[in-house]
């Protein structure tokens, strides 16, 4: 019994670890909200009530019991859109834009496809693909995923991968 509490706690703090947060509603319920750094970060410790599943389950809710019972699986501890951008405004009130940046962008992929999201990685590599290539992969990021901030990443890199001549040549 000693040990089923003690993996419990391990799972519950790996949760928190991975800040798997839904925005309060009060004050986070859209983009324009601001974190205190005091008040509401680390958010899995300062603000559980924030923490939820991509599939809406609580912290409370992911027990060693539902794992074994199956209530709980991996879509249900995968991060979500909204805990990125959560973490994004927790980049920026420390004054960390670049990394507020990142997390944005990591925030759009999550609706792309793993395997796509390995295709595009090795097409961006230097002189796998050509400007047209890139500029379509922009196309499909922003227009079938909503992923405009990747999409213009792709754009700028299939510009600089010109100018440096780092496309790949038909």
């Amino acid at each position: 019994m000693n040990q089923e509490k003690l993996i419990e706690q391990i799972v519950k703090e790996v949760m928190l670890s991975m800040g798997t947060a839904e925005p309060k509603k009060e004050e986070c319920e859209n983009k324009n909200c601001t974190i205190n750094l005091e008040t509401d970060y680390p958010l899995g410790t300062k603000r559980p009530e924030w923490i939820k599943t991509p599939t809406g389950k609580s912290l409370n809710d992911i027990t060693l019991k539902a794992i074994m019972d199956g209530e709980v699986t991996a879509k249900d501890v995968r991060i979500a859109p909204e805990t990125l951008e959560l973490q994004a405004k927790v980049a920026e009130a420390a004054g960390r834009a670049p990394l507020a940046q990142n997390f944005r962008r990591a925030a759009e992929l999550i609706a792309v496809p793993d395997d796509r999201i390995l295709e595009i990685y090795n097409a961006l590599r230097p002189n796998r693909s050509t400007k047209q290539e890139l500029l379509d992969i922009a196309d499909e990021l922003e227009n079938k995923y909503g992923a405009k901030i990747n999409a213009d990443f792709v754009r700028e890199a299939a510009d600089v991968y010109e100018k440096r001549n780092r496309l790949r040549q038909d």
